[in-house]
C-alpha cells in the first residue's frame, strides 16, 4: 500500500547528439520563447508537479517531479508540439530516476555530457533553461534545490580540476600557443592573411584575448574591408603584407594558394628590421602558406594545422583524465543531495504526526479544564505543561526514528508505517490532496523508453 502523502521523484526523459542524428534534433529542438507554453502542455498533460526543458544544438531534455507515466506524456506531447510522432523514437530516448537523473543533471551542468567535455557554454544554458521555467511557474522546492547545488557543482569541477583549462579547438590551441610564446598577448599586434571563418575565429580569439592591434589583408579587398569593420581592425591591401612582418608579433595566414608564398627569404628580410623580436605563424590553411623552412629562423616560431591538431589531441586526452576525477567529485555531490532529499521526504509526516498527537492533546486537555471551571491560572498552566512534555516524549521516538531510516534510505517505509499507525492523510500532510509519486529513489530508472502515442 502506497503512503498517501506526496513523494518526490526526479525524472528525465531526453534526447541527445549520442542516440540521435541532428537533422531530428533540429526537429524537436524549441527556441527560447516556446519553452513557457510547452512547460504548461507538460503539466497540463498528467501528474507532473515541476517541469523543465533544457533545449541546445546537442540535447533535448525534460527534468520533471513527478510519476514516470507523467514524464512519459509530457514527453510525448513535447513531440508532438514538434510535429514528430513519439513512436518514431521507439528505443531513442533516454529515460533517468532518481539518482540517475540527479547525476546526469549534473554532468551536463558541469560538461562533463557534452560532445567536447569542459566547453562553457552548456552551464549557461542549463541556466536560461531553468530561468524560463521559473517565469513560467513550472519549478518548485525540489527543482530549486537541484539546480542550485547543479550550478555549485560545475563551479567545483571548473575550479578542482582542469577539465576546462586546455584548449581543445583549433583557433584556442593558437592562442594557447600564443600565450607560451608571448605570456600575457595585451598589447601584441597581429596580422590575418586571408579571412576564412577559422581566421576570423582565431582572430576574435586573439582579441578576447588582450591584443590590441590588427590588421587584415585579403586577395578580396571588399572581404577585407568587410572583417576590418567586424573586429575594429585595419585592413591592408593583399600585395602589401611583407611590409607589416616587421611590425607585429602574430601572423594567422590562411589564404588559398597552391604553394606557400610566405617564404624564408621575405621573413628573413623582416626579421633584419625587428631587432631580435620574435614573430608568431599560425598556418592553418590547407595547403600550407608557409615555406617548412621557415620555422627554422631564429626568434621565428610556425605551427601548421596538425601542430594545432596534436595540441587539441594532447588537451583533449588530458580533459579526459581531468573528467574522471570530476566523476568522482559529482557521484559525491550526487549522494549528498539524495540524502538531503530523502530526508525532506520524512518532513511533511513529522509535521503531520505533531499535530495530530497536539490536536488529540489539546481535545482532551479542554475536556478536563472544563471539568475544573475553578482552577486557578496556576493549575491550568501545569497542566498544559504536562501535557506538552507527554507530547514531545511521545513524539520523539519516531521523529529520531523518521530521520534516521531517511539517511539510510529507508524513510519511504517508515512514512507508511507511521502514516497507517497514526491515521495521517494527505490532507493533513498539505491541506490539499497529494498524488502519490514513483520513488526518487528507484536505481532501474534508467534506460531506453517508448513514448506511448495518445
Amino acid at each position: 500500500m502506497r503512503s498517501p502523502l506526496a513523494m518526490t521523484a526526479i525524472l528525465m526523459a531526453g534526447v541527445s547528439y549520442r542516440s540521435v542524428p541532428v537533422a531530428l534534433r533540429e526537429r524537436l529542438a524549441f527556441a527560447p520563447g516556446e519553452i513557457p507554453a510547452a512547460l504548461a502542455g507538460c503539466q497540463a498533460r498528467g501528474p507532473v508537479n515541476e517541469a523543465m526543458l533544457l533545449s541546445t544544438c546537442n540535447r533535448v531534455e525534460l527534468y520533471v517531479v513527478g510519476e514516470r507515466a507523467g514524464l512519459m506524456e509530457a514527453f510525448g506531447e513535447l513531440c508532438r508540439r514538434r510535429g514528430v510522432e513519439p513512436a518514431t523514437l521507439q528505443g531513442l530516448v533516454d529515460l533517468r530516476a532518481g539518482r540517475d537523473a540527479i547525476l546526469h543533471c549534473f554532468r551536463v551542468s558541469a560538461s562533463l555530457d557534452s560532445m567536447i567535455v569542459g566547453e562553457p557554454q552548456i552551464l549557461g544554458q542549463v541556466k536560461d533553461a531553468f530561468e524560463l521555467a521559473r517565469r513560467a511557474g513550472t519549478v518548485g522546492p525540489v527543482f530549486h534545490r537541484l539546480l542550485s547545488q547543479a550550478f555549485a557543482v560545475a563551479k567545483r569541477v571548473r575550479t578542482e580540476t582542469a577539465v576546462a583549462r586546455h584548449a581543445v579547438s583549433i583557433p584556442c590551441a593558437a592562442i594557447e600557443l600564443a600565450e607560451k610564446i608571448f605570456g600575457r598577448l595585451e598589447g601584441r599586434a597581429a596580422l590575418l592573411i586571408g579571412a576564412g571563418d577559422m581566421a576570423e575565429l582565431a582572430a576574435r580569439h586573439l582579441l578576447d584575448h588582450g591584443v590590441s592591434s590588427l590588421r587584415v589583408a585579403n586577395r578580396t579587398w571588399a572581404r577585407a574591408v568587410e572583417l576590418s569593420r567586424v573586429l575594429s581592425a585595419t585592413p591592408v591591401p593583399f600585395e602589401r603584407w611583407p611590409e607589416e612582418l616587421a611590425h607585429v608579433d602574430i601572423v594567422i595566414t590562411s589564404a588559398r594558394s597552391s604553394r606557400p608564398f610566405v617564404t624564408v627569404d621575405g621573413v628573413g628580410a623582416a626579421l633584419s628590421r625587428r631587432r631580435a623580436r620574435p614573430i608568431f605563424f599560425i598556418d592553418i590553411a590547407v595547403p600550407r602558406n608557409v615555406e617548412p623552412d621557415v620555422a627554422h629562423l631564429e626568434n621565428v616560431f610556425c605551427y601548421n594545422i596538425d601542430d594545432l591538431q596534436r595540441v587539441v589531441a594532447s588537451n583533449l586526452e588530458e580533459r579526459q583524465g581531468e573528467a574522471a576525477r570530476a566523476e568522482i567529485l559529482i557521484e559525491g555531490e550526487a549522494d549528498t543531495f539524495l540524502t538531503s532529499l530523502r530526508g525532506r521526504d520524512v518532513v511533511p509526516s513529522i509535521v503531520a504526526l505533531r499535530r495530530r498527537v497536539e490536536a488529540m492533546s489539546r481535545t482532551e486537555l479542554e475536556r478536563a479544564l472544563r471539568k475544573l471551571p475553578h482552577a486557578p491560572r496556576e493549575t491550568r498552566a501545569a497542566f498544559e505543561a504536562l501535557v506538552a512534555g507527554i507530547v514531545n516524549k511521545i513524539l520523539h521516538p519516531p521523529t529520531v526514528k523518521l530521520r534516521e531510516a531517511a539517511s539510510a534510505g529507508a524513510g519511504r517505509e517508515w512514512v507508511e508505517v507511521v502514516s497507517q499507525l497514526f491515521a495521517l492523510s494527505p490532507t493533513l500532510v498539505s491541506g490539499r490532496t497529494a498524488r502519490p509519486t514513483d520513488r526518487a529513489d528507484t536505481p532501474n530508472g534508467s534506460g531506453p523508453i517508448t513514448v506511448a502515442a495518445r
